[in-house]
């Protein structure tokens, strides 16, 4: 699928809001509603749009410890039970496999240090994984969805 600019637009509205009705949805975009609406449907069913969903503030709900976590390895780390090692550690929020100093980078919310000390020792637990290096956030400067415009 290609995406237009009407569809960057709608992308962009839904992004700031995903609760907006389709009339208004259509209106920002110069749509009538029911076109609007087939447009968000289209780009659903092409997986332009992955998921709806809300932004919850980690901070409020006690999560307030934030790092970022390199996996040394001695085996390639992308197979099926990696993933889903990684996956069932609940304050692991994103694994990527990278090209760099590591193998694996991993995004880690905590409710303290002493949380994230029993997270590294997961991390540690999972097969393959030799070593980690652990950058703790101190202050988020901003934060932002992928842009669409």
């Amino acid at each position: 699928m290609t995406v237009d600019e009407v569809d960057r637009r709608l992308l962009a509205e839904l992004q700031q809001d995903a609760t907006q009705s389709y009339a208004v949805l259509g209106q920002a975009v110069g749509l009538s509603a029911g076109a609007a609406h087939e447009r968000v449907r289209k780009l659903k069913a092409a997986g332009v749009i992955r998921r709806t969903t809300i932004e919850v503030d980690p901070a409020a709900l006690g999560s307030g410890v934030l790092a970022y976590v390199l996996l040394d390895t001695d085996t390639w780390m992308g197979d099926e039970a990696t993933r889903q090692a990684l996956g069932e550690i609940p304050a692991v929020e994103e694994a990527h496999i990278i090209a760099g100093p590591a193998s694996v980078l991993v995004k880690v919310r905590t409710t303290s240090t002493e949380a994230l000390q029993s997270t590294l020792r997961s991390l540690h637990q999972v097969d393959g994984v030799t070593s980690t290096q652990t950058v703790v956030v101190l202050a988020s400067c901003f934060e932002r969805a992928p842009s669409v415009m």
